[in-house]
C-alpha cells in the first residue's frame, strides 16, 4: 500500500509534466488538440472552475485498468492489489488536495499555503514550471523555487 502511494507521487509528476504539458511535441490536428484539451487544457483555460479540476473518470479508468491488469500478470494478485489500493488512494488524495488548493481561500496550514502559492504560480505565472501538485519532491530545484 505504502509503495503504491509512493509510486503515485511519481505518476502524478510524470503525467503532469510529460503528458499534460507536451504542447510543443503535440501533433496539431483536430484529434490530438481535442484530446489534450479534454484531458488538461480546459483546466488551464478555466483553473478556478470546480468542475474542471480532475481527469474525467472514464480517462482515469482507461489509464488504470490496463496498468493494474498488467501488474497482476507480473506481480500476482496480492502485491498488485496492495500497489493499486495505495496508488488509487494517492489519486483520490491528489484530487482532494488539488481541489483544496484551488478553492480553499487561504489555507490554515503553512504547508498548504506554500503549496497553493506554488501551484497557482503554475497556472498564472509560468505553466512550464511547478508541475508538482500535492508535493514538490519530484520537481526540479528551479521548479521548487516558484512561489
Amino acid at each position: 500500500f505504502v509503495a503504491g502511494l509512493f509510486v503515485w507521487t511519481l505518476i502524478e509528476y510524470v503525467l503532469h509534466r510529460f503528458i499534460f504539458h507536451l504542447d510543443e511535441l503535440m501533433q496539431h490536428n483536430y484529434w490530438t488538440i481535442t484530446l489534450h484539451f479534454v484531458l488538461h487544457g480546459v483546466h488551464h483555460l478555466l483553473p478556478m472552475d470546480p468542475m474542471r479540476l480532475v481527469l474525467p473518470p472514464i480517462f482515469a479508468a482507461a489509464f488504470a485498468i490496463p496498468i493494474i491488469g498488467t501488474l497482476q500478470l507480473i506481480l500476482g494478485h496480492e502485491t498488485t492489489m496492495g500497489l493499486a489500493t495505495g496508488g488509487l488512494t494517492g489519486y483520490v488524495l491528489y484530487d482532494i488536495c488539488h481541489y483544496y488548493l484551488h478553492h480553499c481561500g487561504r489555507p490554515s496550514l503553512a504547508y498548504f499555503r506554500d503549496l497553493k502559492t506554488y501551484h497557482l504560480a503554475h497556472h498564472y505565472d509560468n505553466y512550464h514550471l511547478a508541475y508538482g501538485i500535492t508535493n514538490k519532491v519530484r520537481s526540479t530545484p528551479g521548479e521548487r523555487e516558484r512561489g
